[in-house]
């Protein structure tokens, strides 16, 4: 695949993000030469991509479903600051 082709039509972010993991193994394999490693790369690339634009869309989408509800749920980023200091206290 190169970098102007097209990904399958009705591909989905889970086929995608399947077939990342075995272009990263793929890669890894120290016998595979440098003009078949480029094309795989380059297929990484494009997947990569699809799969960001996936997810900022779930996200806008989510916050659109957030911001219509009338109990006006906030969204806050899954990592907060300071969340492992918290969990840190709580284990010793």
């Amino acid at each position: 695949m190169t970098a102007k082709a097209k990904l399958p039509k009705g591909l989905t972010f889970e086929k995608a993000l399947e077939r990342l993991e075995k272009i990263v193994a793929e890669l890894e394999d120290p016998e595979r030469g440098l003009e078949a490693s480029l094309e795989i790369f380059e297929e990484g690339v494009a997947l990569s991509r699809f799969c960001r634009g996936k997810l900022e869309e779930i996200q806008k989408r989510v916050d659109v479903v957030l911001k219509e509800t009338p109990e006006g749920l906030v969204t806050e980023p899954l990592d907060a600051p300071g969340e492992d200091d918290e969990a840190g206290e709580d284990g010793e």
